[in-house]
C-alpha cells in the first residue's frame, strides 16, 4: 500500500496521531491523555507544523515541530546539558522535532525519513534538533543517515524512565540512506 505524506491539522486528527504514538512508543491511556493536552498546546505556538502519511486513508504516522524557544519547557530541560558541551547555541533559530512516530507495521518503508525531511524542508531556520531516547535504535540511526549529531547525551526529562539523547542537523538534511558525510559542493 502506497504511503501518502501531506499537511495534518493534527488538532483535528490529534487522537489519530495519539493512537499511532501509543502504539509506536508504548503509551498507556493516562500518559496518552497527558501527552493530548501537550499536542494541542503546541499547536498553538507560532510557526507550529504537522505532517501525516496516510495508507489506505488511515493515519499511519505523524511528525510535528515548531521554531524554538528557549522559553519552553524542552529547551529549559536540555539547556544545562547542552551548555556544558558548548552547544547550547543549537537552541536558537533551530527548528526542533518535536515528536515523530510511525505505526510499527509501516515502520522501515521510508514513512519517518518522508515526513522529518518534508517538515524540514519547510522549515525557516537552518538547523534541526530533536531528543531520542539515548540508546542506539532504528530511530537514532535514521536521525544519523539524515546528518543529526549527538549534541548531548543522558539527559533527564522529569518521569521520563530513560535518558535521551539531544541531536542536531543543519538543514536542509542530507538525502539519502548513507550516514557517511556529503562531498563538499562546488561552485
Amino acid at each position: 500500500m502506497d504511503l501518502v505524506i501531506g499537511p495534518l491539522d493534527l488538532s483535528a486528527h490529534v487522537d489519530e496521531a495519539l493512537a499511532v504514538q501509543a502504539v509506536a512508543f508504548g503509551l498507556g491511556p493516562d500518559e496518552v491523555a497527558v501527552r493530548r493536552q501537550i499536542v494541542l498546546r503546541h499547536m498553538t505556538n507560532p510557526g507550529a507544523r504537522a505532517l501525516g502519511a496516510t495508507a489506505g486513508g488511515r493515519l499511519v504516522g505523524f511528525v510535528y515541530g515548531m521554531p524554538n524557544d528557549r522559553a519552553h519547557w524542552w529547551s529549559t530541560v536540555v539547556e544545562p546539558y547542552l551548555r556544558a558541551l558548548g552547544n547550547d547555541a543549537w537552541l536558537d533559530d533551530s527548528f526542533v522535532i518535536t515528536e515523530l512516530h510511525v505505526h510499527p507495521v509501516y515502520q522501515n518503508r521510508g514513512a519517518g525519513r518522508a515526513l522529518i525531511t518534508a517538515i524540514t524542508d519547510g522549515a525557516a531556520q537552518p538547523r534541526s534538533i530533536l531528543s531520542a531516547i539515548d540508546t542506539e535504535s532504528p530511530a537514532r540511526a535514521l536521525y544519523r543517515s539524515l546528518g543529526y549529531e549527538d549534541l548531548a547525551r543522558r539527559v533527564l526529562f522529569p518521569s521520563a524512565p530513560r535518558p535521551y539523547a539531544v541531536m542536531g542537523a543543519p538543514l536542509p538534511l542530507r538525502r539519502g540512506r548513507s550516514a557517511a558525510p556529503l562531498p563538499p559542493r562546488e561552485g
